[in-house]
């Protein structure tokens, strides 16, 4: 009888996953080490406590996007490929614009900005436009 996919144990499972990175370690060297520094960067975020001592405020370092030891904005500048991470940085700015009349007036207006420095910084960083500013 031929087991079925959901009939196999959790060491079954990690006895794939355990064959599946060797193998990529030793065809797809280059993406799979950018998957696990993702990967990494994901799990020193996830079921940490929270540090307490640590202030925070709504527009440079939110309490909710610092759940670990990792800032959501890193682990999401990590997993994105160097286009889509400016094209989010340019989404949130745009969102945080467009709302800032009918929701949070100048604190939206400030996280836009916040976005737009970041995405300066970033493309400055790597020399995105190929020349300096």
């Amino acid at each position: 009888m031929t087991k079925r996919l959901n009939d196999a144990t959790p060491d079954e499972w990690d006895e794939v996953s355990r064959k599946w990175e060797v193998k990529q370690s030793k065809t797809d060297g280059e993406e799979y080490r950018e998957a696990r520094k993702r990967q990494k960067i994901v799990r020193g975020t996830m079921y940490k406590p929270e540090d307490y001592n640590k202030q925070y405020n709504n527009v440079h370092s939110p309490a909710h996007y610092n759940q670990g030891q990792t800032e959501c904005i890193d682990a999401i500048e990590a997993m994105l490929s160097q286009e889509e991470y400016i094209g989010y940085l340019r989404g949130n700015s745009m969102k945080y614009r467009w709302r800032f009349r009918y929701k949070n007036g100048f604190e939206d207006l400030n996280k836009a900005e916040w976005y737009e420095k970041r995405l300066v910084k970033f493309m400055e960083d790597h020399n995105v436009l190929g020349q300096k500013r």
